[in-house]
């Protein structure tokens, strides 16, 4: 499979990554020699300095042989426009980067007359990321597969009775849940049964809801529904933006509170039913004066990742329930959540695992990118050439960083001991160090393609 990435920044240089696990050839375009050399540095690309919108430097990437053609520049008219040009040159499928808000009620009249198959927004689906989060009201970050069948609840040992300095293989777990993951110094562990719990980890346990219910009062962890009415946005910029109106549309009464005057004007005229104060998010007698203690979450989404970190903090020594950091370094992620901040949020990661989606069709139904891109939840369905079908788990001899987390069949859930096997057509929920992906791969498929190649070589149309 041969790809094009157009733009070396963080999410190109992601997206590179990503790919370079893959049997593919990468190549990367970007005007600047020095994100270029950072990128060849450590990955196996070709790289070619010039403008995406030049001809003759598509021309240089071989355009016309590639199967995909993705623009991550820094400006959303060069990504649509070098995306169009692509297409015409004869690559086979172009995805487009477009932030601006303005774009938002046209997108899909710019794929039809651009001829680009995917526009991915971050601060867009960033922003749902963060309502979904708020809308659900849980006490606790839960993530659903296979249409809410399966439910994974990230608990910090330290809030659990009995657990921390146990092994895995020594606790009497509710049946039906599975601690599938492990966070311990910023690390990510796929355990087994010998795993050492400590206090300081963060253990992720997956299962149908009811089993991690009897979990959470089992070791004293209660879930519970916290329902939100009043949030505070600390930023008013494009993620802010998109947050605000997802919670309008919700009926949640929003404040923001943003420097800029100019932009507090902008998001006056086009929020409705928005408060937007005109001043310093850091500010403590701002935030006490708009009663920032009475709200059920705050969420602080400025262009300063430290800014942001230490609004967080503040946020939790106020007393507000939910609080919430976007940062856009993902070494920041861990650090964060492990100081106590109930959710971070990386646009990076988040609409890097959207473009990985929309190229691996629907084989792979829902892919999350955790912690770094360390790791993988994948929920794939089951085709019927592929090596983990109709064998016990214990003869595929998965190695030590691949756990499948659950297996349903038939709208029946299955938390897999390894006498248990798949069928052709079960969703299978798998956790993968990102290490092991180019292992899974061959697992999930009998061909050598790996994932991309194999999806892409039976949806490729004739030309």
């Amino acid at each position: 499979m041969n790809i094009v990435i157009a733009g070396a920044g963080k999410l190109g240089y992601k997206l590179a990554e990503s790919f370079s696990l893959e049997q593919t050839n990468l190549t990367i375009i970007d005007i600047n020699e020095d994100s270029l050399e950072n990128v060849a540095s450590t990955l196996d690309v070709l790289t070619v300095e010039g403008n995406a919108v030049w001809v003759s430097v598509l021309e240089q990437a071989n355009v016309r042989r590639a199967d995909l053609f993705i623009a991550v520049t820094s400006s959303d008219e060069i990504n649509i426009l070098a995306s169009s040009l692509a297409k015409r040159l004869g690559c086979e499928k172009v995805i487009a980067r477009v932030r601006n808000p303005g774009y938002g009620n046209q997108l899909d009249m710019l794929k039809k007359n651009f001829n680009v198959d995917y526009i991915a927004n971050p601060d867009l689906e960033m922003a749902k990321e963060v309502a979904r989060y708020l809308l659900k009201g849980y006490s606790i970050h839960v993530e659903n597969f296979a249409q809410g069948r399966v439910i994974m609840v990230d608990f910090r040992v330290r809030s659990l009775k009995g657990i921390a300095g146990n092994r895995i293989c020594d606790l009497d777990l509710p049946k039906g849940t599975l601690i599938a993951a492990i966070l311990r110094d910023n690390e990510t562990i796929i355990p087994d049964g010998q795993s050492l719990l400590q206090s300081s980890d963060v253990i992720y346990v997956i299962g149908k809801r009811q089993p991690i219910n009897n979990f959470s009062k089992q070791f004293g962890a209660v879930i519970r529904r916290n329902p939100v009415r009043r949030v505070m946005i600390l930023g008013g910029g494009r993620a802010g933006y998109h947050l605000a109106h997802r919670l309008l549309q919700s009926n949640i009464q929003v404040k923001i509170i943003e420097q800029d005057r100019a932009r507090c004007e902008y998001l006056v005229e086009n929020l409705k039913g928005a408060l937007v104060i005109h001043g310093d998010g850091t500010d403590r007698h701002l935030l006490a004066e708009e009663k920032s203690d009475e709200m059920d979450a705050l969420i602080s989404m400025t262009g300063l990742d430290e800014e942001n970190l230490l609004l967080a903090l503040l946020g939790k020594k106020l007393g507000i329930s939910k609080v919430i950091a976007k940062v856009s370094r993902p070494n920041y992620v861990p650090i964060i959540e492990q100081l106590g901040i109930d959710l971070a949020v990386n646009p990076v990661l988040i609409v890097a695992g959207d473009i990985l989606r929309f190229v691996q069709g629907g084989i792979v139904v829902s892919l999350s990118l955790l912690l770094q891109g360390q790791a993988d939840v994948l929920e794939v369905i089951a085709q019927e050439d592929s090596q983990i079908v109709d064998k016990p788990l214990t003869e595929l001899r998965l190695p030590k960083g691949i756990i499948i987390g659950a297996i349903v069949h038939d709208c029946d859930v299955r938390i897999p001991d390894g006498s248990a096997k798949i069928s052709s057509g079960d969703r299978v929920i798998v956790f993968c160090l990102h290490s092991e992906l180019a292992t899974l791969e061959k697992l999930l498929h009998s061909r050598k393609r790996g994932i991309l190649n194999e999806l892409w070589h039976n949806r490729k149309s004739p030309r």
